[in-house]
C-alpha cells in the first residue's frame, strides 16, 4: 500500500494503520427502527444462534459473527441492514428531524438514505438522488426491504440540481456523502487502491466541491449540511471544505463523535487552509477496528 505513504506525517502508529488496512473488516448491521427495535433484533439472531455485540459509540449497530449477513432473516425482512461501521456516522450528525426537507445528494445504494428516514421516524420528506441510474435500483430494493415510505427518488447531476420539481425552495438539512477515491473501504474492497492516483484525486475533488457548493445553496438560512467521504485525502476532504467556506455562505460547526478521532488538518504539501476545518472529523482504521472516514457539518449563513 505505497499509496498511503503520503499519509504518514497525518497519522499516529503508522504501521498500526497500514496493519489495519490489511486485516478483514468486522460484519456490521444497523437495526432500522422503522421496522423493529434493537432488542428484539438481538431476540431474532439469538434464535438463530448468531452471536453479536453493540459497538458502545453508537445505539442500534450490532456486530455480528457471520460473514453473509446479507443472508440473514432479519436483513431479509428489513429489520437490519448491512452498512460499514463508519459509515453511520453521517445521518446522526446531519439529526434530521420529523416534518423537516431533507436532501441525500448521492444516496445510492440507500444506507445512509434509509438511516436518515429512520431517524426522522420515517416522516421527514427525504429526497433521495443519485445520478447513476443503475444504482437506483439498489436504493429503491433498499428503501422498499427496510419499509422506507418518506422518500422521493430522483436521478440528477447533484451539481446543478434544480428544485424546479418542489413546491419547496430549499431543504432544510443535506447530506453530501460524496464519491471519492474509496482509500478508506480498503478492508472491504481490497481492490479498492487499483486505479488509484493522485490524478484521479484531483479529479474528484473538483466533483465533490461542486456537489457540496449546490448543496448549500439548496438548504435554508440556518439549515444544515453534512459532508462525509470513505477517504483520507486532504484533497478530498479539508481542501474541499476550504474552497465552498470561501465561496458560499456557510460555517462549519462542531459536533460529538464518540468514536476515537483525529480533528481535520490545517495544512497539507504548503496548503494552508480555513482554520475551522478541524471542526472536521478524521477516523482511522487502527483506532476503532473500522473502515476510514471524514466527516464535517456546516450551517448555512443566515
Amino acid at each position: 500500500m505505497d499509496e498511503f505513504e503520503r499519509y504518514k506525517p497525518l497519522i499516529d502508529d503508522f504501521e498500526a494503520f497500514l496493519a489495519a488496512c490489511e486485516r478483514p473488516l468486522p460484519t456490521v448491521v444497523r437495526v432500522n427502527s422503522i421496522k423493529t427495535d434493537p432488542d428484539r433484533a438481538c431476540a431474532a439472531l439469538d434464535e438463530a444462534g448468531i452471536a453479536y455485540e453493540e459497538p458502545a459509540w453508537q445505539p442500534g449497530l450490532l456486530r455480528l459473527d457471520t460473514d453473509r449477513p446479507g443472508a440473514t432473516w432479519g436483513s431479509v425482512h428489513g429489520w437490519w441492514h448491512g452498512q460499514e461501521e463508519v459509515s453511520a456516522i453521517s445521518a446522526p450528525v446531519l439529526d434530521p428531524r420529523p416534518g423537516e426537507r431533507v436532501f441525500a445528494a448521492c444516496a445510492a445504494p440507500g444506507g445512509k438514505g434509509s438511516h436518515l428516514a429512520a431517524l426522522a421516524d420515517d416522516s421527514c420528506t427525504l429526497v433521495a438522488n443519485d445520478r447513476s441510474l443503475g444504482r437506483l435500483s439498489a436504493l429503491r430494493f433498499n428503501f422498499e426491504r427496510l419499509g422506507v415510505t418518506s422518500a422521493a427518488v430522483t436521478n440528477r447531476d447533484a451539481r446543478n440540481y434544480s428544485m424546479k420539481p418542489f413546491d419547496f425552495d430549499a431543504f432544510d438539512r443535506a447530506l453530501v456523502d460524496a464519491p471519492c477515491s474509496c482509500e478508506g473501504t480498503i478492508r472491504k474492497n481490497p481492490d479498492a487502491l487499483d486505479d488509484w492516483s493522485e490524478g484521479y484525486i484531483e479529479t474528484v475533488s473538483t466533483l465533490q466541491r461542486k456537489i457540496l457548493e449546490r448543496a448549500v445553496q439548496a438548504t435554508r438560512p440556518g439549515g444544515v449540511v453534512v459532508y462525509s467521504t470513505c477517504t483520507f485525502a486532504p484533497e478530498e476532504n479539508e481542501a474541499v471544505l476550504d474552497d465552498v467556506l470561501e465561496r458560499e455562505d456557510c460555517r462549519l460547526v462542531e459536533f460529538d463523535l464518540a468514536l476515537d478521532h483525529d480533528p481535520g488538518i490545517a495544512e497539507w504539501h504548503g496548503e494552508a487552509f480555513d482554520p475551522s476545518v478541524r471542526k472536521a472529523k478524521r477516523v482511522y482504521p487502527h483506532r476503532n477496528d473500522t473502515g476510514g472516514f471524514f466527516c464535517a457539518r456546516l450551517e448555512v449563513g443566515e
